[in-house]
């Protein structure tokens, strides 16, 4: 399915939504090994909400966490700027943080978006992707002058 745009939301009704995508998306984890249900819901510039879910693997390596699988969704339907994603957990205590692998795919669509990492009760933490990559490398960075060595 498509992006779910919602037009006509407060700023703040937007990130309620984001971390309510986030906690449905949750729901569709599939997660038989590690039983750790992740979900997370991407808001594109243009306020589409794209979801996505952990999808783990016999093979450990060959899982992918939510936040990749919502931005390779939303990236797929030619989507590439970001305001903003939302990670859902069932952890109670703690809220979830992206992993290095899913911080680095974020900072690929840039480092000044935000990241709603939550707890099931709704309650968040906001930092930009900056804050959780610093002194990152992304696409800017292979065009920087280069030393010619043959």
């Amino acid at each position: 399915a498509g992006p779910f745009a919602r037009s006509g939301l407060t700023p703040v009704d937007k990130i309620r939504e984001l971390i309510r995508q986030s906690q449905e998306a949750k729901g569709q984890a599939y997660c038989p090994y590690s039983k750790f249900r992740v979900g997370a819901a991407l808001l594109t510039d243009n306020d589409c909400y794209f979801k996505g879910c952990n999808v783990e693997n016999a093979c450990t390596n060959l899982g992918v966490c939510a936040e990749r699988t919502a931005i390779t969704k939303a990236v797929s339907e030619g989507h590439k700027t970001f305001k903003a994603i939302a990670i859902a957990s069932d952890m109670e205590d703690k809220f979830i943080s992206p992993c290095g692998a899913c911080r680095q795919v974020m900072r690929e669509f840039g480092s000044k978006w935000d990241v709603y990492m939550t707890k099931p009760d709704g309650s968040h933490k906001k930092m930009t992707v900056d804050e959780l990559l610093p002194i990152s490398f992304g696409p800017d960075d292979l065009s920087v002058k280069k030393i010619n060595k043959n």
